[in-house]
């Protein structure tokens, strides 16, 4: 199977993007498919709904494997249970075809992107604060 331009593209930003950014486009994924099985759900094109929905548990599951909790074993017990919470949400989603499930997944999950985009912003402030104080 030849890869098109685009999966050529998609594959090129993620072998390519710092580790902070990866997160991004982990959130991104998840919010896109839940969304998209949200709208399959209400067209009761149940089959795909249930391929995206795996899909954004794939996601979600891989979130909970990026954990370390050797830098901050607090924090990762939390964000695991936020994750396992998720995952749950969209597991229930997926076989009662409910759409309240996937609204209560997207919901923090928008607010986690929200928060990473902006760690992301000040991030990038510090690092460029960092380069006027070397320069």
């Amino acid at each position: 199977m030849a890869i098109t331009g685009t999966e050529a593209y998609l594959k090129t930003q993620i072998l390519t993007a710092p580790p902070e950014k990866l997160q991004l486009m982990l959130y991104e994924g998840a919010i896109r498919f839940a969304t998209q099985a949200r709208e399959k759900i209400e067209q009761k094109k149940f089959d795909e709904s249930h391929e995206l929905l795996v899909r954004a548990q794939n996601i979600v599951m891989e979130l909970i494997c990026g954990l370390r909790p050797e830098l901050n074993a607090s924090l990762c017990s939390r964000m695991a249970a936020l994750y396992s919470f998720i995952y749950t949400r969209l597991v229930t989603a997926n076989v009662e075809r409910n759409v309240k499930a996937i609204d209560d997944a997207l919901e923090i999950l928008a607010i986690q992107r929200d928060t990473w985009v902006e760690l992301l912003g000040r991030l990038a402030q510090h690092r460029a604060e960092a380069v006027e104080a070397v320069s």
